[in-house]
């Protein structure tokens, strides 16, 4: 599984720009976020789709994210993790 092309990050602009209006995180890459000067959220892809990697709770959780519903529950993830 590698990290997520620029030309996927592409497909996933929405999601992106939605997960760039949590005030906690910065994206120090395209699709690299972090939590202070921790590595929280990034892209990977394989014949298998699109995955995020996010770090909830101090453990690293992959989760799918290739559906319309998949991206939003993400971003519904990412925003209760960092309420």
């Amino acid at each position: 599984m590698r990290h997520a092309t620029p030309a996927t990050l592409d497909t996933i602009e929405p999601l992106l720009a939605g997960i760039r209006k949590v005030a906690a995180l910065r994206e120090r890459q395209r699709g690299i976020f972090y939590l202070k000067s921790i590595a929280y959220l990034h892209f990977h892809e394989d014949p298998a789709g699109l995955f995020a990697d996010v770090k909830i709770g101090g453990s690293w959780k992959r989760l799918e994210v290739s559906s319309a519903r998949a991206k939003r529950d993400l971003l519904a993830v990412v925003r209760r993790d960092l309420a």
